[in-house]
């Protein structure tokens, strides 16, 4: 077979040698009417030479109501018309080429059609410059997409600022919207959200209690999200109760353990770290004793510089065991001295964006406030939080406590 056809073959090309000529020259001029973009060619000033039927077909328009009657210019709209006379055709004069270039044709009942431009500029053989050659292509397509992905941006833009409102007023709900004054005593306290589309676990408060004694938590749950702000919820409003019915700072904090335990001992454990203290008025300062399951010590600041963390060791995370161990400390607050507590969000945070901050750094980066009070504490830390940018990964919450060096109460 393979034979039969090598013989026929040569003789078959040469006797259909003309027809194939012509076959091609049929389809090179098919090809060029009928291609899948629109071909154009126009004279230096503009003027429309040749066009092809894709192209017509496209602007609605008969061929002789375009060719030597119509310049290039004249098939766009009017933004596309300046453009191309200040921008697109000196470029093109000084380049030789441009392409990729995006238009829209106006056709013949007024509707636009997005296209993609490529010209170059056909030169003779002395290199004087003919006329210019135009590929467009269709980008109704790409227009669509473009569009369509604009208005998933939008969408998701929207969404953003949906949840993140959203995320601000529940925050707003689990912290108190302002700390009371308390007589002798300066209180300042700041969050540090570390994501502005979640809400976070941290929490704290200071509210009266009988006797003319004081409360005052701060914590910090597992998690993030609507699930974090339920149980943030559920611990702010449960130590609060608890400090009213029980004096002893201990028994307030197992309190809270059984109920977290009790409400998240399922599939789902979850657990917080808490300091919570009691602050009694004597004499020019205050008697403080403070639980901890968990967290961080707080950080004594004296009136004369000299620092230490308060640290009472032992105390487990709360709701994590059915029966877990609190431990307390006592501590008199006297003129000048300034009591800190914060969340890990802010020893856990990175410096330069690589190294870990730490408990001992912010003991040092502290030391040169002297007298230290409630709100230059938390206006120091608040800078360092503003200084590690993006380094800061979790949220931070700080309250701070001070008596102010000549005593007496405020207005």
């Amino acid at each position: 077979m393979c034979e039969a056809g090598d013989q026929a073959g040569p003789g078959h090309r040469e006797n259909a040698g003309p027809a194939f000529s012509a076959l091609l020259e049929d389809s090179a001029e098919d090809l060029y009417e009928h291609a899948p973009c629109g071909y154009l060619s126009t004279l230096l000033d503009g003027t429309i030479a040749k066009i092809n039927a894709t192209l017509l077909g496209w602007l609605g328009r008969e061929r002789d109501e375009v060719v030597g009657r119509l310049r290039f210019a004249d098939l766009l709209t009017v933004g596309g018309r300046i453009y191309h006379e200040t921008h697109f055709a000196p470029l093109l004069r000084m380049q030789g080429e441009l392409g990729g270039v995006a238009f829209e044709l106006k056709a013949a009942d007024g509707t636009r059609l997005p296209v993609l431009v490529t010209s170059a500029v056909k030169t003779g053989s002395d290199g004087e410059a003919q006329l210019i050659r135009t590929t467009i292509f269709d980008a109704r397509d790409r227009r669509a997409y473009e569009q369509e992905l604009l208005r998933a941006r939008e969408e998701a833009e929207r969404e953003r600022d949906r949840v993140q409102r959203l995320a601000r007023t529940l925050q707003q709900t689990l912290l108190p919207p302002a700390l009371p004054e308390v007589p002798g005593l300066e209180v300042a306290a700041y969050y540090h959200p570390a994501s502005a589309d979640e809400v976070g676990g941290d929490f704290y408060d200071l509210f009266p209690l009988t006797g003319g004694r004081w409360g005052f938590f701060l914590g910090d749950v597992s998690g993030k999200g609507a699930t974090a702000a339920v149980m943030t919820s559920l611990a702010r409003y449960t130590l609060r109760a608890a400090a009213v019915s029980d004096p002893d700072p201990v028994a307030a904090l197992s309190l809270l353990n059984t109920a977290l335990h009790q409400e998240y001992r399922g599939s789902d454990p979850r657990y917080c770290t808490v300091i919570h203290g009691h602050l009694e008025r004597r004499g020019d300062g205050a008697a403080i004793t403070l639980a901890t399951g968990g967290h961080p010590p707080a950080l004594l600041i004296r009136a004369g510089g000299a620092s230490r963390f308060l640290s009472a060791p032992g105390g487990q995370l709360v709701g994590a065991f059915a029966h877990a161990r609190f431990t307390a400390v006592d501590v008199l607050l006297e003129p000048g001295d300034t009591l800190l507590l914060y969340t890990d969000g802010l020893t856990e945070a990175r410096a330069d964006g690589r190294v870990r901050y730490s408990e001992e750094q912010l003991q040092t980066d502290l030391a040169g406030l002297t007298p230290a009070t409630a709100p230059s504490v938390i206006g120091a830390v608040t800078d360092l939080l503003a200084g590690f940018g993006d380094g800061v990964e979790d949220d931070t919450a700080l309250l701070a406590l001070s008596i102010p060096l000549h005593g007496g109460d405020r207005a």
